[in-house]
């Protein structure tokens, strides 16, 4: 097939085809078609390797899971979908590098072709733009619990990611890392728990910020009340109050 028969090829594959379409169709020697699978489930597997290996090599065990799957694409049986089968293989692949690669993972000869179409996943409403105080804050707590998630042990991490991140569900994720479904749960309240504790030290003091309510605000409040009520606040009472407020303020 030259560029113009495969460009063509992918332009005119609809988005919701089945993966068990496509692989067929790559088997069947439609091989730039391979293309969508990777672009399809490249989130998902990037974080897998990432939250194993870190941002440096993840991109590179992502590469070699491709491969990988792409050569051992004619062995599927239907025993498992195309997702779960290239999570599979990123897991083993980055694994292998963090063994410092003592010696090889072997790969499942025999796997899966998908006999069920690609789940969806849950439509998310287009939010309202960000100020720029907004967006700021949201980058800045991005990087507070990137930093929680990488902290956490590497067995903790893996299902935390691809249950709470990836939004797989226990039997995916257990089948994904070959462990049993109450091992799943385990570890991901496991992983919760400690993110938890980690969070409420790090934004310890923020978090008692949270819906605050200052004593400028108070006092506009105040005004506004007796204003609408046809009150009239002593200023007296005012002025000492400024002052009582000043003397509780510690200097910087």
């Amino acid at each position: 097939m030259n560029l113009m028969e495969a460009s063509t090829s992918l332009d005119s594959m609809p988005d919701d085809v089945p993966d068990r379409e496509v692989v067929a169709r790559v088997v069947a020697g439609d091989s730039p078609l391979f293309e969508v699978l990777v672009r399809r489930y490249n989130q998902r597997v990037y974080r897998v390797a990432r939250s194993i290996v870190g941002e440096q090599e993840a991109e590179d065990v992502m590469q070699h899971a491709y491969v990988r799957a792409f050569e051992h694409l004619r062995t599927f049986d239907g025993r498992s979908t195309f997702s779960t089968w290239v999570t599979k293989i990123a897991v083993y692949e980055a694994l292998a590098r963090n063994r410092k690669r003592r010696r090889l993972v072997s790969l499942p000869a025999a796997e899966a072709l998908p006999r069920e179409p690609v789940a969806t996943r849950r439509p998310i409403a287009s939010p309202r733009p960000a100020s720029p105080s907004e967006s700021a804050a949201r980058r800045e707590l991005r990087s507070v619990l990137r930093s929680a998630i990488e902290r956490l042990p590497e067995n903790l991490r893996l299902v935390f990611v691809l249950r709470d991140v990836e939004e797989l569900d226990t039997a995916q994720t257990a089948e994904t890392l070959g462990i049993s479904p109450s091992n799943v749960k385990v570890r991901l309240h496991r992983a919760r728990a400690m993110l938890r504790s980690d969070l409420t030290r790090a934004l310890g003091a923020e978090l008692q910020e949270v819906f605050s309510f200052h004593l400028d605000r108070c006092d506009r409040v105040v005004a506004g009340v007796f204003r609408q009520l046809g009150l009239t606040l002593d200023p007296k009472d005012v002025q000492g109050r400024v002052r009582q407020r000043e003397k509780r303020t510690p200097e910087p």
